[in-house]
């Protein structure tokens, strides 16, 4: 008996002690089919903007301070373009920031 089998008295013989794994659940929901339709619906928003869409975004963000993903994904996910007068919203993403390895 291994050190390991000892920390696992429950693991049966070809069980390599490891999480089950249908309890993992991707974050584009179940089936493959979802798959591919999470996968256009992300490229259509991240890889099909116009040159002058990134751009003026581009711009917005840095006169923020924020990075164009956190300016675009605050316009997907909330349906606004953040102004200068938005600071305590601007300050929230800043802050959610520092948690984030970049």
């Amino acid at each position: 008996m291994t050190d390991r089998e000892d920390e696992r008295p429950d693991a049966s013989a070809g069980h390599n002690g490891g999480p089950p794994l249908d309890e993992h659940r991707p974050e584009w929901g179940d089936g493959i089919g979802n798959w591919f339709y999470w996968k256009a619906a992300h490229n259509r928003v991240w890889k099909n903007v116009s040159r002058d869409v990134a751009l003026f975004r581009l711009k917005k963000a840095e006169r923020l301070g924020l990075t164009y993903e956190e300016y675009t994904l605050e316009i997907l996910e909330r349906g606004r373009h953040l102004q200068v007068e938005d600071h305590e919203r601007i300050a929230a993403i800043k802050r959610a920031r520092k948690g984030k390895k970049i």
